[in-house]
């Protein structure tokens, strides 16, 4: 059953994250799926973030794989977290004219605050790009205290 994750922080003064916020204008305005142990998330290509001809920018990769990863932590481990370590790997160029980009995630492991988020994107069926992100995650009553992050609710998506 797949599940769509609503955005924690929609109703915050200043909230213009260039992954998530829906009112940034230059962001990639990316909504968020629970597939199971997976987050998924979907993004068509834009040639403003070409970076040769026909060819995305490394950056908006590493963008959208931080992106997604960082999702994981939110919903899956209900708190917050900063992205201490991403060792990225450049499989095949994603095409701006290749069609809608798929992002997926999941929890590799967690070690105490410590949690590794595995990730790809994949474009006509193929994996073009992975990492492995390291988040330091915050202690739950912090994520509250200091972020007011109380977690990600979700709704059943009707097929």
């Amino acid at each position: 059953m797949l599940k769509r994750i609503k955005n924690p922080w929609l109703k915050v003064p200043d909230y213009c994250c260039p992954g998530c916020s829906p009112t940034n204008e230059k962001g990639l305005k990316l909504e968020f799926i629970e597939d199971g142990d997976d987050i998924v998330s979907y993004w068509n290509p834009d040639p403003a973030y070409q970076s040769w001809r026909n060819t995305l920018h490394g950056g908006i990769h590493c963008l959208m794989l931080d992106e997604i990863a960082g999702w994981v932590v939110f919903h899956k481990l209900s708190t917050m977290a900063v992205t201490s370590k991403m060792e990225t790997k450049y499989l095949k160029p994603i095409t701006i004219d290749g069609g809608r980009i798929e992002m997926r995630a999941r929890l590799s492991r967690q070690m105490r605050q410590v949690a590794f988020i595995d990730a790809e994107l994949i474009q006509g069926g193929e994996v073009c790009t992975k990492a492995q992100v390291v988040y330091f995650c915050s202690p739950r009553a912090k994520a509250v205290a200091e972020y007011g992050f109380s977690g990600c609710e979700t709704e059943e998506i009707k097929e």
